[in-house]
């Protein structure tokens, strides 16, 4: 019997120290709770506009050059315009060295070969190689004006999209407070973030 009482009373105590210290963690985890780190961003950032990067392929497609003026990107404004310019001469020209050689070719065909005869030395089968050539390159540098067009609205568009990356230094490295009630412990860590 005595061992009986002795198992009664050592159970009693059992239960009541353990439900003593689970109301000492509930206060404590109150106190925790309240005293929780907050770390936050101390460097300010500017706000992304969404609209940028098609306000820049817009301007670049209404005038070339404005859109990298637009990104703030002036030294690319003076290779647009030489790589346009550059594809827009050769298309005149090709395009003038066509025009003589049809007109005169057409002159042959109409029997005023002796009278205007620009290119003497040249046959009427070479006119008409001279002319496929010729088209052949015109139509080139049309393709590749068009082109370059269409490239300086791409990197405008992408410009200003790499303009708005952020690549600060609070990029994606976070420390974390954070309490656990399971382990009725705090964690202390890292928390590593992507955005796409």
């Amino acid at each position: 019997m005595p061992n009986k009482h002795l198992y009664i009373i050592g159970l009693l105590l059992f239960f009541g120290f353990n439900s003593f210290s689970q109301n000492t963690k509930k206060s404590d985890s109150l106190k925790i709770d309240s005293d929780l780190i907050v770390v936050r961003d101390t460097i300010p950032r500017k706000p992304i506009n969404i609209l940028g990067p098609s306000k820049a392929a817009f301007y670049s497609a209404v005038l070339p050059g404005l859109g990298q003026a637009y990104n703030k990107k002036y030294w690319k404004i003076p290779i647009v315009y030489a790589a346009l310019g550059t594809s827009v001469y050769f298309f005149v020209t090709n395009n003038k060295e066509y025009n003589r050689y049809r007109d005169e070719y057409k002159s042959r065909l109409a029997g005023n070969e002796a009278i205007n005869g620009e290119f003497p030395g040249v046959s009427n089968e070479g006119l008409i190689n001279a002319q496929k050539t010729l088209k052949r390159r015109k139509e080139l540098s049309l393709l590749i004006t068009i082109g370059i067009y269409a490239l300086n609205i791409i990197d405008a568009n992408v410009d200003a999209h790499l303009l708005q990356y952020n690549v600060d230094q609070n990029l994606a490295i976070k420390p974390h407070f954070q309490y656990n009630e399971m382990e009725n412990s705090s964690d202390l860590g890292l928390t590593l973030n992507f955005k796409f």
